[in-house]
Formats: C-alpha cells, structure tokens, sequence
C-alpha cells in the first residue's frame, strides 16, 4: 500500500504534467495549506517551490501558472513627449512645422 505522502506526490505532479500539457506557460508554484506543507516537510516538488495560502483547505493544493503573475512587478512610466505638426508642402503653398496653438508661417 502507497503511503499518503507518496499518493500526495503522484497527485501533484500529475496536476503539474496536467497544467503543463494544456497550457502555453509552464507551472511556476504548487500552494497549500501551511498545515500541509509542515506536515509533509516539502519546500518544492519537481523544482517547482510550494507556497504556503491559508486560503487553500486541508488536503487540497493548486498549481499556479506562470501566466498569472505576469503583469505584477511590471515598471509603468509615462514618456512625455512633443507634439509636433508635419510641413505641408503643395505647389501654391510651402508651411514650416509649427508649435501647438501656433499659427502656420508662409513663405
């Protein structure tokens, strides 16, 4: 008879071959309860860490994609730019670029 332990490993890492089959990003962590995770003495299984999510009942685990952390962390600055008005050039008329709230200036 399998031990606990090992049914809670084949589990998971069907879970995560499961994942990984279906999905473009790979697994990037297994959660579980912190009861569970001091229980079974784990810090990571098949390379994967496992966090600790009081969320998570007893005996139940997720596998967390690498998708769903993806726009965390992202650095947002806002450019500041010029606006700028192109030269229009035509036979009876020739303008220079002008600044906003400017008048066109012929030549």
């Amino acid at each position: 008879m399998a031990s606990p332990e090992s049914k809670n490993l084949e589990a998971i890492s069907k879970a995560i071959d499961q994942h990984n089959a279906g999905c473009p990003f790979p697994a990037s962590e297994v959660r579980m309860n912190p009861f569970e995770i001091e229980r079974l003495g784990w810090e990571e299984i098949r390379g994967l860490p496992i966090v600790g999510d009081a969320n998570i009942g007893t005996g139940r685990f997720q596998i967390v994609c690498s998708r769903d952390g993806q726009d965390e962390d992202i650095d947002v600055t806002e450019a500041v730019g010029k606006e700028y008005e192109y030269v229009t050039v035509t036979p009876e008329r020739i303008t220079e670029p002008t600044e906003p709230g400017e008048r066109e200036r012929e030549f």
